[in-house]
């Protein structure tokens, strides 16, 4: 999620598309704010706006009602995630536990900045109706296809052993989200960055009873 920007007024105002990506990208800081405060079911788009500074109007001007403003923040706060995960393991030496090394640290140090917009990610979005939960899904089985294209890139060039099935990734994703849950709601652990080791053991163990 980027810095909140206020935006200029008068005859030194940004073009319209610039202030209504502004105003948008605004709206959804404070979602993330108020989710992760409040929780989805007591939020409001009154409460939104107010924590956004802006009008109810402005809201229904960007989104129709809260469960727009989830999904939205949901799609960036995952699309950041992998985004920064995908990066950083290329960044890494090309050896297989480097890159996921790197991928977890990246992930990590993604929920330490944004903790708000990851509880969206990895909490409130449950509770949010059929069509979050169809969104979860979805990017479950992203999450799940970059971790299996990151084992099929290590075993076609060292050999590293394949997951058995769909099911492993699947279950891997699982077990992250949850320990990622865990610690945005519980802070267990106190920090999220010493959940690195126990996710990478986790990846490693069941690449080790793959062999």
């Amino acid at each position: 999620m980027a810095e909140r920007v206020s935006v200029p007024r008068g005859r030194h105002a940004p073009p319209l598309e610039v202030r209504l990506t502004v105003q948008r990208d605004r709206l959804l800081q404070a979602a993330a704010e108020v989710f992760a405060r409040s929780g989805y079911a007591e939020a409001s788009a009154e409460a939104i706006s107010r924590e956004a500074g802006m009008s109810k109007a402005t809201f229904y001007e960007h989104f129709a009602n809260k469960e727009d403003v989830i999904l939205a923040l949901f799609d960036e706060a995952a699309a950041v995630a992998l985004g920064r995960m995908a990066e950083a393991a290329a960044a890494a030496p090309d050896e297989p536990e480097a890159r996921v090394r790197a991928g977890l640290r990246a992930f990590v140090d993604s929920v330490a900045e944004y903790p708000a917009a990851s509880q969206t990610l990895f909490v409130e979005i449950i509770g949010a109706g059929p069509r979050a939960m169809e969104r979860r899904d979805a990017i479950i089985d992203a999450f799940a296809a970059a971790i299996d294209d990151e084992n099929r890139r290590a075993h076609e060039h060292f050999g590293t052993p394949r997951f058995k099935s769909r099911h492993d990734t699947v279950a891997l994703v699982g077990a992250i989200s949850e320990l990622a849950s865990r610690q945005l709601r519980l802070e267990q652990p106190t920090d999220v960055r010493e959940l690195e080791p126990v996710i990478e053991r986790l990846i490693l163990g069941v690449l080790a009873s793959s062999r």
